[in-house]
């Protein structure tokens, strides 16, 4: 198929281009291609490249500043994203959305099934499941694919996070409190590379295996990088007040994936393995003036 990738230079955006190259013809956008929230770019790269196949990834993904940069949040996350599913439509192109598990409110301990009722606690949960409702009303082939806790490859992350404070800093206090599912970027990308291909219809769950808090993220990601994970203190999420709230629970759990014939994804600690052994190779690749 000719596949378009919007968001094309983030972490997930560059993660699908790569893992879809080898069986389609795939195009990547990112802004300086053309503002989603604008239809006449819309129309343009439609055009140009004439996808049969949408892969949205582009997003807001500021949690805390959406909650006061409330327009363009809602711009991108939901105006956009409904703009591009009635282009879709009328160009008879199949649509795939990347959500969020902040679509839930996180209040039940035993997590979230695909069909659970959106309940979202801010304004960056609240504009991703008005871009959801966007594409439920698709009359072409869409899915919803909804993850959590996303790192890999990119300058930001939770796991990149942890390790620079490791170097600076001899204790550290990470909450403990928020559980859910770390996702690798490359296995997500996998995920939806599959899906994509079956041309499966509906709502996903996509993340890695097993569950966690923050706090025990960090202390493996310690444990695996060779220092005590003991420096690692847990603490409550009222110690650190932040603008959004965070979902307590963000477990997804997944049964459509495996209906469709989607293959078990791998434990997030393997997946935390084979990143951290990556970001090695990336630093000992670096000529040694810029380490």
């Amino acid at each position: 198929m000719r596949i378009l990738v919007t968001g094309s230079a983030g972490m997930l955006g560059r993660a699908v281009t790569s893992a879809l190259a080898g069986a389609h013809t795939v195009a990547g956008v990112d802004l300086p291609d053309g503002d989603l929230t604008v239809p006449a770019d819309v129309d343009r790269l439609l055009a140009l490249h004439r996808p049969e196949w949408v892969v949205h990834t582009a997003a807001y993904t500021d949690v805390d500043r959406a909650e006061t940069d409330r327009d363009r949040a809602w711009a991108v996350n939901a105006d956009a994203t409904a703009l591009l599913a009635e282009r879709c439509a009328r160009a008879g192109c199949g649509l795939t959305y990347i959500s969020t598990d902040y679509v839930f409110d996180g209040e039940d301990p035993a997590g979230y099934a695909e069909d659970a009722p959106r309940r979202p606690l801010g304004w960056y949960g609240r504009s991703k499941a008005a871009g959801e409702e966007a594409v439920e009303k698709l009359a072409t082939p869409w899915q919803i694919v909804r993850t959590s806790w996303l790192f890999g490859p990119g300058p930001r992350n939770f796991v990149l996070t942890i390790r620079r404070l490791l170097r600076e800093r001899e204790r550290l206090r990470v909450v403990d409190d928020q559980r859910g599912r770390p996702t690798y970027a490359p296995d997500l990308a996998a995920v939806l590379a599959r899906l994509v291909d079956a041309r499966a219809t509906g709502v996903f769950h996509a993340t890695n295996a097993g569950d966690c808090t923050w706090f025990a993220f960090a202390r493996e990601i310690a444990r695996r990088e060779g220092y005590d994970p003991a420096r690692i203190a847990p603490c409550a999420s009222d110690e650190y007040p932040t603008p959004a709230r965070r979902p307590r629970c963000s477990i997804l759990h997944s049964r459509r994936l495996e209906a469709v014939g989607v293959p078990p994804r791998p434990p997030w600690q393997d997946a935390l393995g084979r990143y951290l052994e990556w970001l090695r190779w990336q630093e000992r690749a670096r000529p040694e003036e810029e380490r």
